[in-house]
């Protein structure tokens, strides 16, 4: 079959140059359409349910509205995991599907859930789907800043702007699920009723909230005829100012009416807010998020949205700007930066290796040709299946440029050989036919075993399956495409560029010094071939010492030109205070050379994407360049800078970065790269065992910092009803928690239209008068059956107690979370100590595990095992896979085991170079291993291509000669095969290495991952080439030796 195509390639130069050109047209389509992005999306497909349940405290919100959702939730098809937050006025319920489940499919499912257990709820409360948006859904954020020249604005009416002048037109923005506000204070009339005026008009709060219910409305009379015109009927009712408020009549005494202007006292205010954020350490500000839709092209989203906050701009009063605070297409655009570098920098290196090896510009420009047409097949390949161009998939052609021309390049070599010594007169085309036969179908099914054998990455799964299938599906569509063509289009170019003066291999003077170099090594391990064998096996098994020092990771950490700040603060932080740790914290990270910009934010978006208690910060800090930083100033360095210099008593800090946290925090609730969860059925319980682990693990080396939540710390005024004092006055539980809510927590008693704007309109008490449990008991008056008053303390007793500040749970389990920050990259290894460290301190008593308790380990460690589990299997079916091609193009047991030791010999290089550059275990690392076995496999496959060639052609000598074949003839055959055809198999060897080497050495965004997949492929392709050049030739020789019986 692979004969017939290159035959007929030969004799149809036309139509293979025609169908190059068509993918080439199409690639470059491809490549012009192809959306671009920083990394592939990693999370998890989520839908999250979002209830509002206004004042109501934490415990109140889990037993009325989270438990009752998260426990008929759970039976949802194809949820792995069902988490419930349940914070003050608010619950959040995230549900995490299985790999693969459509997202609306899954909001689809959750609704038709939600429409059976709304009769569960409280009246008042409906529950709504958060935006259809990834975990990584917060693309770009913005701060409204008011200069000098901003006359009388402050936060509330920036909040405004932000609310109604800016928030609606970009949520209708292509690509936008939703705009989420925070900061600022939003405006609220309220009624501050005086409860002697309410007792002296023998009025109670409830008539009021009534009367300014029932006086905020327009309605419609249908239509009257006029003069033949039709004119429809209105009637105005609307609250739009406070004197409409105050006006309001509730009731007339002795002819007179009262007004609430006559027992309250009506202002416009602030609403009560539950977060808020602050710019470069010099004052709060008001924010926007923008959140992207699921399956959008990031970049396109933040280009859209620039483009229009620029056309609202005219629309904000003069002095109000717009900064940006966080931007994502930075950091796209630096990762396919350094990528382009990369793929440019790497097909330079390979023309010019071609170049010196072959002393022949033309005949260099055929395996230089193939490198653009297999690019851009892969291209058609990534726009036909929907993968964006990113790091990933953009390096997934990076580790194949060196392999992709080792077919070509072999091919031109040996049409070299063969144009040499062929007879003078002899067609071309014969010439490069019988060239391109004698090796074509032997390469061809190289580049595959270098195709087939990265398969086995596609059974990844999660959230690395996620990260490396764009990088294996264009390794493998770019190699695919290059054995293709190996066998179609390389021939048609070889008939079209290999003319004039063909340098010889011996003029050569590279080619000369390497044969003159190898012919003595390759004398002294065919007589010293069990002392060869033996070295090499000590060789591998030296490679125990490094494989035991080297730690372990889940992912390395691809640093994104932005830090993520997240301290953890104790719980009962009032917003004031939270405020102003904000701006201490902020000032003091601001004052660092390398930092351009910090956004802090204390407490939750406006978003259902946003499940953030007050005690939790984010911090944004964005840095300048790396080369605007101190001299040998590294991520690292700064980030352990920063800690020392942001350190507050009470605050336990943790440093992420944005994308990398809000995939973790989706995937497994941590936000630390090692978290520990424990599971119970009393939270005091849970918060005694994680205060307890706590301690162990605060102290183990590697430590940055450990935090348990502190889920039963906020504090609590509780209003216990006597039910004796409410049946003797005639008052109803119903009516004493209308009181307490309205009169207390300020309930929203309607809302006003404006315009375009909406306001809510509270009633409260005065400040004074509720500021401390005696007031309370004292002046909040309760109305009786009798239409009398009483105070609010002969009903009901009060206290001061504790109770959870928020709580949480998984699959309706309630859990609290332990939040541990490592330094260094060996998480795997802290995590065996630390493991260590909690057993023992389990036997010791030191930490108490009562009935019903457990724990979990979790963060990144969880994807480690998962990874480790998956690879496990996914080596051996690589290997597997290897020899299985291997012996279907050698036909032969023997001749695929040799070949097949080009693999384990590569590990010796890997293992070492990693353990030398400080490199952990991860799977990257792994990928790299992976690439690297079909790599190796292939330079096996090379040198045993000419082995045999030698091998048969003296066979074929002797036979005709009618001569026994002698061992002398086997070493002869051997050495022709290894030492004269040197040059094809170190121009493979070479090629691979050398384009490996800029994503080795390179810097830039996205590196970091890149460099741990490139470093087992150099380290492995250094031992593997020298252990195949020496060692192979010794086991063959042994092997034919006892096949054939030689002496």
């Amino acid at each position: 079959m692979l004969r017939f195509l290159i035959r007929w390639s030969l004799h149809n130069p036309f139509l293979i140059v025609a169908m190059t050109l068509l993918i080439m047209a199409v690639g470059g389509y491809a490549l012009w359409r192809t959306p671009l992005d920083a990394i592939p999306d990693l999370s998890d497909v989520q839908v999250i349910v979002y209830t509002e349940y206004p004042g109501q405290a934490p415990q109140v919100v889990e037993d009325q509205v989270t438990y009752p959702l998260t426990s008929a939730l759970l039976s949802v098809p194809h949820a792995k995991v069902v988490r419930g937050f349940s914070f003050f006025g608010v619950s959040f319920v995230y549900l995490i599907f299985d790999e693969g489940t459509d997202l609306y499919w899954a909001r689809s499912r959750v609704l038709e859930y939600l429409s059976g257990i709304s009769g569960k709820l409280p009246a008042a409360v409906a529950p709504t789907l958060g935006p259809d948006a990834t975990g990584v859904g917060w693309v770009y954020q913005y701060a409204l800043v008011a200069d000098g020249m901003a006359k009388g604005q402050t936060l509330q009416s920036l909040r405004a702007l932000q609310d109604w002048t800016l928030r609606y037109p970009l949520a209708a923005t292509p690509g936008v699920a939703e705009v989420a506000s925070v900061g600022g204070f939003v405006k609220q009339y309220q009624v501050v009723v005086d409860p002697r005026k309410l007792q002296a008009y023998n009025l109670s709060p409830l008539m009021v909230m009534e009367v300014i219910r029932d006086n905020n409305q327009d309605v419609g009379g249908r239509v009257i005829e006029l003069a033949e015109t039709e004119f429809m009927v209105r009637g105005k009712g609307y609250l739009r100012s406070l004197d409409d408020l105050r006006n309001l009549v509730i009731r007339e005494v002795n002819g007179v009416p009262v007004r609430i202007q006559d027992v309250a006292r009506v202002e416009a205010t602030a609403d009560e807010r539950r977060g808020l954020t602050e710019l470069d350490g010099k004052g709060e500000v008001v924010s926007g998020i923008v959140v992207a839709r699921s399956g959008e092209n990031a970049l396109q989203v933040i280009e859209r949205a620039k483009e229009k906050l620029a056309s609202l701009q005219q629309a904000l009063p003069d002095g109000v700007k717009l900064v940006t605070t966080y931007d994502r297409s930075a950091l796209i655009e630096r990762a396919i930066a350094t990528l382009k570098r990369t793929l440019l920098e790497e097909s330079g290196i390979v023309a010019l290796v071609c170049a010196l090896f072959l002393l022949h510009l033309r005949s260099a420009l055929v395996a230089i040709l193939v490198l653009p047409v297999g690019v851009l097949a892969a291209f058609i390949a990534m726009r036909g299946l929907g993968v964006n161009a990113n790091i990933m998939s953009l390096g997934g052609i990076a580790i194949a440029i060196g392999a992709m021309v080792d077919a070509g390049i072999v091919m031109v070599e040996n049409a070299h050989k063969h144009l040499e010594r062929a007879e003078p007169g002899t067609p071309r085309r014969e010439i490069m036919l019988a060239a391109c036969l004698e090796v074509g179908p032997a390469l061809f099914f190289s580049l595959l075993i270098i195709t087939l054998s990265f398969l086995p990455v596609f059974t990844l799964e999660a959230q690395e399956g996620r990260m490396f299938a764009p990088l294996a599906l264009t390794k493998t569509f770019a190699m695919a495409s290059a054995a293709l063509l190996s066998v179609t289009l390389v021939p048609v170019l070889m008939l079209g560029f290999i003319r004039g003066k063909i340098i010889a291999e011996q003029a050569n003077p590279l080619n000369r010094w390497l044969i003159a170099l190898y012919k003595p090594l390759i004398h002294l391990v065919l007589r010293a071939r069990w002392a060869t064998i033996a070295i090499a096996l000590l060789l591998l098994a030296a490679t125990l010492y490094p494989l035991r020092h080297i730690g372990s990771e889940f992912m390395p950490t691809l640093h994104e030109g932005s830090l993520l700040f997240m301290p953890t603060a104790l719980p009962g932080m009032s917003i004031t205070k939270a405020a102003e740790l904000v701006q201490l914290q902020n000032r003091i990270i601001k004052q660092f050379p390398e930092v351009e910009s910090v956004l802090g934010k204390a407490g939750r978006a406006n978003s259902a994407t946003d499940p953030a208690p007050l005690e939790m910060f984010e911090t944004v800090v964005n840095l300048k360049p790396e080369s605007a930083w101190r001299p040998g100033m590294t991520q690292e360095k700064l980030v352990d800078e920063l800690d020392q210099a942001v350190k507050l008593p009470g605050i336990a800090n943790s440093w992420t970065m944005p994308i990398r946290a809000r995939i973790d925090m989706l995937a497994t609730g941590i936000r630390t790269p090692v978290g520990i969860k424990v599971f119970g059925p009393e939270l005091a319980g849970i918060e005694q065992m994680a205060r307890e682990i706590e301690q162990v693990v605060k102290g183990l080396p590697g430590t940055r910092s450990a935090y348990a939540e502190r889920i039963t710390g906020g504090y609590y005024l509780t209003l216990n009803p006597d039910r004796q004092a409410l049946a003797r006055y005639g008052v109803s539980i119903a009516t004493l928690q209308q009181v307490i809510a309205t009169a207390l927590g300020g309930e929203s008693v309607t809302t006003t239209v404006e315009g375009r704007e909406r306001y809510g309109v509270a009633m409260r008490y005065p400040r004074e008068l509720r500021d401390t449990p005696q007031a309370i008991a004292r002046e909040v008056l309760v109305p009786t059956g009798s239409n009398g008053l009483i105070p609010l303390g002969e009903l009901a007793s009060l206290r001061l107690e504790q109770g959870p500040p928020s709580i949480r749970t998984e699959n309706a389990q309630l859990v609290g979370y332990l939040y541990v920050d490592v330094a260094g990259e060996d998480i795997g290894g802290w995590v065996t100590q630390a493991k260590a460290a909690v057993a023992q301190a389990m036997a010791q008593g030191k930490v108490q595990v009562k009935p019903g308790y457990h724990l979990a380990w979790s963060g990144q460690f969880e994807y480690m095992e998962r990874a480790k589990a998956r690879l496990l299997v996914v080596v051996p079916l690589t290997l597997a896979l290897i020899f299985l091609l291997l012996y279907l193009n050698f036909r032969n047991l023997t001749d695929s085991l040799i070949v097949l030791l080009s693999v384990p010999f590569a590990l010796i290089g890997g293992v070492w170079l990693l353990w030398w550059l400080g490199y952990a275990w991860s799977v990257a690392v792994a990928v790299g291993f992976i690439a690297l076995a079909g790599v190796a496999a292939e330079t096996g496959v090379v040198m045993l291509v000419y082995l045999e060639q030698a091998w048969a052609q003296v066979c074929a000598e002797r036979q005709a000669q009618g001569q026994a074949l002698s061992r002398a003839d086997l070493y002869a055959a051997i050495l022709h095969g290894a030492a004269e055809r040197v040059r094809p198999k170190m121009m493979t060897v070479v090629t691979v290495i050398v384009g490996l080497l800029p994503i080795m050495w390179g810097t830039g965004t996205g590196s970091e991952v890149m460099r741990r997949i490139a470093a087992p492929m150099v380290g492995g392709m250094l031992s593997s080439t020298l252990l195949t050049l020496l060692v192979i030739p010794v086991i063959y020789a042994l092997v034919k030796a006892r096949q054939h019986h030689l002496r």
